[in-house]
């Protein structure tokens, strides 16, 4: 399914990201790789070989993703998926009453800039080069996977700027898709619940512990490559179009 196909994942130095550049090499894909950790990247690509190439930057700059599409396109002829795993999460209550002080806007402001402008700014950019590839016998000319979080459905305290800022991406999921409907781009969004990932691995054993209660089967964190074999998935499908589809084993959060 995914043989010879060409991949920009941004974010996919680490975590979802990481394992869905792992199982499109598997599988015989080739990928590029956008992210802010160049090392990281690095590292992936001289494991994974000569069909992975990285790109350094930030998924919020225009030049940035223009130049990992121009690595696609030279390095590797094409581009047929766009899988957006680069975000950024943080947690502050919006006002803290014990302190008398509201919280800072830059967090907030962040993670729309990241979440929400990041992932609009790659799929309008890599829509024209997907969009250049010739149909195959569905009409489909490539696939846009994007990530967002079942918070945007159920965010605790603190969580209004992660929920606010994947929300949009949710909101944003169905008029793109009927945007490029008539080129025969598909876009789909995965709305994860806790998983295994850098960003939550500084949270206490304790929050863990609950997490897993509240997660009726199975009770435990997702694992990255769960993610990446939906995102697979997505892409082997060509009936799955501007749906958001929750991965999270009947997870459903419950104020504290």
């Amino acid at each position: 399914m995914l043989k010879g196909m060409v991949s920009l994942v941004t974010g996919g130095a680490s975590g979802l990201g990481k394992a869905t550049v792992e199982r499109f090499v598997k599988n015989g894909g080739r990928v590029v790789i956008l992210d802010i950790q160049g090392t990281r990247a690095q590292e992936v690509a001289q494991r994974l070989g000569d069909h992975v190439a990285v790109t350094v930057g930030c998924v919020t700059s225009e030049d940035d993703v223009k130049k990992a599409l121009e690595v696609a396109r030279n390095k590797f002829g094409r581009l047929d998926i766009l899988v957006n795993c680069a975000g950024y999460s943080t947690a502050h209550q919006t006002y803290n009453f014990l302190k008398d002080k509201e919280c800072e806007l830059d967090g907030f402001t962040k993670c729309v800039n990241v979440n929400t402008i990041g992932t609009f700014n790659s799929i309008r950019l890599a829509a024209g080069v997907i969009g250049k590839n010739d149909a195959d016998g569905n009409g489909q000319r490539g696939v846009i996977i994007n990530t967002a979080a079942t918070i945007a459905y159920e965010g605790d305290k603190g969580q209004a700027g992660y929920a606010a800022s994947t929300a949009a991406i949710i909101g944003m999921t169905l008029p793109i898709a009927r945007d490029l409907a008539s080129r025969g781009i598909r876009v789909v969004t995965i709305a994860p619940g806790i998983f295994e990932t850098p960003l939550t691995s500084y949270l206490p054993e304790k929050m863990l512990e609950f997490i897993k209660r509240m997660t009726p089967f199975p009770s435990r964190l997702g694992k990255p490559d769960e993610f990446a074999h939906l995102v697979e998935s997505i892409v082997g499908n060509p009936m799955l179009n501007g749906e958001v589809i929750r991965l999270d084993g009947a997870q459903r959060w419950f104020p504290l």
